[in-house]
C-alpha cells in the first residue's frame, strides 16, 4: 500500500519517482554532512598548525627582515619635550608584527614597568616581545625572546597577516608559494586575509 503525502491542494499518493527523489535527497544531505564534517576535522588540523606555519613563515622572511627591517630604539634619554637624543639601538635589524596591550613590568627588572610592548622578527628568525620603559628622563628596553606559539597566544593571528603580507611585497620571485599562503590563511583566518 502506497504512503499518501500532502501536495498543495490535497493527499496523493507517494510515487516511485517521489521516493526516488526523497532518497537522492537524502544521499545528498548525508554527502553534505560528510563534507562538512571532514571540513572541520581539517580546519581544526591546519588551525592547530599555525604555529608552525608561523615559524616557517618567519624563516622564509629572513632575507625581507634584513631588507626592510629597522633598528629598533634599544634605550635613549628624553628631553623636556619627551623627545629622544643619544639613542642606542639593537645591532640585529627587526620588522615589528603586533603590538598589545603591555604587562605591568618587565621580567628582566619587575621594578620598570612597561609602558609598549611590541611582537618582533629579528633577522636571524627569532620571534621577541620589544617591551619599553620610562622613567621620563630615560627610555629603555628589553627584548624577550618568546616562541612561535607565544606569539599567537598573546598577539593573535595579526603577525601571520604581517608576515603574509611582507612575504608578497617583497619576495616576488616566490609567486607559487604566496598564492598556497593566500589559499591557507584564507581558510582558516577567512575573511581578514582577503579583506586587506
Amino acid at each position: 500500500m502506497k504512503e499518501l503525502i500532502w501536495k498543495g491542494n490535497g493527499f496523493n499518493h507517494v510515487t516511485d519517482e517521489d521516493d526516488l527523489i526523497e532518497k537522492g535527497y537524502t544521499l545528498l544531505m548525508d554527502r553534505i554532512k560528510k563534507a562538512q564534517e571532514e571540513e572541520e576535522k581539517l580546519s581544526e588540523k591546519v588551525k592547530n598548525q599555525k604555529a608552525v606555519l608561523l615559524s616557517r613563515m618567519a624563516k622564509e622572511t629572513i632575507s625581507v627582515v634584513s631588507q626592510i627591517g629597522l633598528s629598533l630604539l634599544r634605550r635613549g634619554k628624553q628631553d623636556t619635550k619627551g623627545e629622544i637624543y643619544d639613542p642606542e639601538y639593537y645591532r640585529e635589524k627587526m620588522i615589528v608584527l603586533g603590538k598589545t596591550n603591555p604587562v605591568p613590568y618587565r621580567p628582566d627588572n619587575p621594578s620598570m614597568p612597561v609602558v609598549d610592548q611590541f611582537c618582533v622578527l629579528s633577522e636571524k628568525g627569532k620571534f621577541y616581545e620589544l617591551m619599553y620603559s620610562t622613567d621620563g628622563f630615560l627610555t629603555d628596553s628589553y627584548l624577550n625572546p618568546i616562541t612561535p606559539e607565544d606569539v599567537l597566544q598573546i598577539y593573535g593571528e595579526e603577525p601571520l597577516l604581517m608576515l603574509y603580507h611582507a612575504m608578497k611585497d617583497y619576495l616576488k620571485d616566490r609567486e607559487d608559494l604566496i598564492q598556497a599562503l593566500q589559499r591557507v590563511l584564507d581558510f582558516i583566518l577567512s575573511p581578514k586575509v582577503s579583506q586587506k
